[in-house]
């Protein structure tokens, strides 16, 4: 397997952490979940210094042409990533979370938690019988 990183500074875009998360909200998680041979994408930001990025975690290298297939980020921040890089992976490790799944977390999907912001209900119950 493979781990591939993408890092935007946006500090020279007219694109923001608030919206690039619209993106991902109304287009780019349900896009991606489509993709052939990757197994996660997790996206990542730091509002205060407008940092933008994610990283993927790929079943093989030949699939790492999935991203140009639905890919609108360079189109909406304007420029290619000001740092990628791709590895090998060398270990997993999985610990003991509140959330029983990934899918359906993050800022960008709060209003699509559900009331209150909750957590999806899988998560809700995990949370309730940790300790």
């Amino acid at each position: 397997m493979y781990v591939s990183l993408v890092v935007w500074d946006l500090t020279e875009s007219d694109a923001t952490v608030e919206s690039l998360r619209h993106y991902l909200s109304d287009y780019a998680v349900d896009a991606y979940s489509t993709l052939e041979g990757m197994r996660l994408k997790a996206w990542f930001s730091n509002p205060d210094k407008q940092i933008w990025g994610a990283i993927y975690l790929w079943d093989a290298l030949g699939n790492m042409d999935g991203p140009s297939k639905v890919s609108r980020a360079i189109e909406l921040i304007g420029y290619p990533p000001t740092s990628s890089g791709i590895f090998e992976l060398e270990a997993t490790a999985e610990g003991h979370s509140a959330y029983a799944v990934l899918s359906g977390l993050g800022n960008a999907l709060a209003g699509k938690r559900g009331a209150g912001g909750q957590a999806p209900p899988a998560a809700q119950e995990v949370a309730r019988r940790a300790p």
